[in-house]
């Protein structure tokens, strides 16, 4: 018999409309303090915002045998999801009322094998440079003794909220 896991999540509709209405930084504290359920890609992956204030976003992940790839470490995916949820989110923490993000594209660096004796894993976005259209941010994954583990870069394009129709 296999190991099992289960997860629920909500609505990711609520968190779209949520997001239309209100700054990113509030959009994001609401979300670390729990009064706004967390996205679906954070139920599946179990990892979470522990952080966030203008121009930064920290997000954490205890590493499980759910993450590993078929050699037996957590695979580059799940550092990538990581590293890519911090630093769009250390994005949308700098945007206001209106405006939104979507990555570019994301430049990921692995520089060490993580497994379930690594511990938890902590991953920090920071942003670099904000423009009318684009933005530049970086992430870096740590572990518990803030060794490197991987690095990333990601260019954002900056736009309006789509108007939904109300």
């Amino acid at each position: 018999m296999g190991r099992i896991r289960t997860y629920q999540w909500e609505d990711p509709a609520i968190l779209t409309e949520a997001a239309g209405r209100m700054a990113g930084i509030d959009f994001l504290r609401l979300l670390q303090e729990g009064r706004l359920p967390g996205p679906p890609v954070s139920r599946t992956v179990d990892f979470s915002l522990d952080e966030v204030e203008p121009g930064r976003a920290v997000f954490s992940l205890t590493p499980g045998e759910e993450h590993y790839n078929p050699i037996g470490s957590v695979h580059g995916g799940i550092f990538a999801t990581l590293l890519d949820s911090a630093a769009g989110c250390a994005v949308q923490s700098v945007l206001p009322q209106g405006m939104a993000y979507t990555s570019l594209d994301l430049t990921v660096k692995f520089l060490r094998r993580i497994t379930v004796e690594t511990g938890t894993v902590r991953a920090i976005g920071t942003v670099i440079n904000q423009g009318r259209q684009t933005a530049l941010a970086q992430a870096e994954l740590l572990d518990a003794k803030d060794r490197l583990l991987a690095h990333a870069t990601s260019s954002c394009l900056l736009f309006p909220v789509p108007d939904s129709g109300r």
